[in-house]
């Protein structure tokens, strides 16, 4: 049993998961956290609908990728970047949104960001597919910007009811952004290609996620107020952090290439000639392979260690970016966009638990988060733009895979070093 605390109780610290890392590598006394009942499986339900509408409609820019390149609004390179600003400003704003969370203003980010997360879609559905600007200021800016403010603390919530299955329950939440990536490609082109035309069908996705977004804000609870007289959140702290920052880096650089699967795979089945039907599904199916990939390795990290696990996530998934070079038939785009769902599913969902179990103290695990995100959201941010460029007029695939396919191999020695230096500092293998 455990009893709730009280407003303006001081809360002490409290250890992230099995492992928690402080910059000294000291260990922090712990506060009872329930790891489960009925607020914290509803916040995980709210953080599931969050991750749905934001990072599933996110990973679902190949469709619109393909559809504003052939309607003429610019070059592949040129729309990438409304893709990857979306995905900037939703991991960029995770550090004033982890400020103010930490704060105690988790109910006000959902409410002003989904608010203009719809209002955005909405003006979306008013813009010409061929001018670039009007897609980029409504998707790119508006979109991103309303997702930033409720994706990351629909998360770090998760921290105030979950302790030993915390990688478990965030990974849940993110298998929403998978069900998403199935659910809104399908209905994207679905509706796109039909009677419906661009215009309804992007009114009929906010119409949807208007009623999505009130219901998870009713879901979601905050369980633990914040400190009284709390000092600055400690940015300069989280910057010292050694190992969290090689971290920072190795994810930032896996991060680089992570997405060019997700942004041209649509366009390479086309560009191949393999089959324009199939292709409509290539983003679907590699969401689905995605799900457990969200799942289990989640799991296993609950048990072995976040780093222990994602050590090897990052190796195969830039061994499989490599692996579209054997990518000749519907057969071999299908196998790989289910282990590709998988891996790269594995790393996202592994990618909060990992960065806040960093956190000495359960009251700065929005800051942690929301500094890990804004580096990682450079990457995001200029990625696909340069795959695109390496692509070309001419559709030179062998660049951008090789690129995306080294930058995440090389992340891969940054988090084993980082791993290193945690094992080092905490004196167990288990982290």
């Amino acid at each position: 049993m455990w009893m709730p605390l009280e407003f303006g109780m001081e809360v002490p610290p409290v250890t992230f998961g099995r492992t928690s890392f402080s910059p000294q590598g000291t260990s922090v006394p712990a506060v009872v956290v329930p790891d489960g009942g009925a607020r914290a499986w509803a916040s995980v339900a709210g953080g599931w609908i969050i991750a749905f509408c934001t990072v599933g409609y996110a990973q679902s820019f190949g469709v619109f990728e393909d559809l504003y390149t052939l309607a003429g609004a610019s070059t592949a390179t040129n729309i990438a970047w409304i893709g990857s600003f979306q995905l900037f400003m939703a991991f960029a704003m995770g550090l004033p949104a982890g400020k103010l969370f930490d704060a105690g203003y988790f109910h006000h980010l959902q409410i002003a960001g989904g608010l203009l997360f719809v209002f955005s879609l909405f003006m979306l559905s008013l813009a010409d597919t061929s001018k670039f600007y009007q897609i980029f200021l409504s998707q790119g800016v508006g979109v991103g910007l309303g997702s930033g403010l409720i994706f990351l603390p629909s998360l770090s919530v998760q921290a105030h009811h979950w302790k030993e299955r915390r990688a478990l329950a965030m990974g849940i939440v993110m298998t929403g952004a998978s069900v998403g990536g199935i659910v809104h490609p399908i209905m994207h082109n679905q509706l796109f290609h039909g009677s419906t035309g661009f215009t309804w069908t992007v009114r009929a996705s906010a119409f949807m996620t208007l009623g999505l977004l009130v219901i998870a804000n009713c879901l979601m609870t905050t369980r633990l107020p914040p400190k009284k007289n709390a000092p600055k959140p400690p940015i300069g702290e989280v910057f010292s952090n050694r190992a969290f920052m090689i971290v920072a880096v190795g994810c930032f650089l896996v991060f680089w290439g992570f997405y060019f699967p997700y942004f041209y795979l649509q366009l390479f089945v086309d560009i191949h000639g393999l089959d324009r039907t199939f292709a409509f599904y290539t983003l679907a199916i590699l969401n689905a392979g995605s799900i457990l990939g969200r799942l289990i390795p989640n799991l296993l990290a609950d048990r072995y260690g976040n780093l222990n696990v994602m050590i090897p996530i990052c190796f195969v998934n830039g061994i499989l970016v490599f692996a579209m070079f054997g990518v000749k038939s519907i057969a071999g785009a299908a196998v790989f966009s289910l282990l590709y769902g998988f891996t790269s599913g594995s790393f996202i969902s592994l990618i909060p638990p990992l960065i806040g179990a960093f956190s000495p103290d359960i009251n700065k695990i929005g800051i942690y988060m929301g500094v890990g995100f804004f580096i990682t959201s450079w990457a995001s941010l200029t990625g696909t733009p340069i795959s695109g460029q390496l692509l070309g007029t001419h559709f030179a695939w062998w660049k951008p895979i090789v690129f995306s396919g080294v930058v995440m191999l090389a992340g891969t020695v940054f988090v084993i070093a980082g791993r290193l230096l945690v094992v080092k500092e905490r004196g167990t293998w288990r982290v």
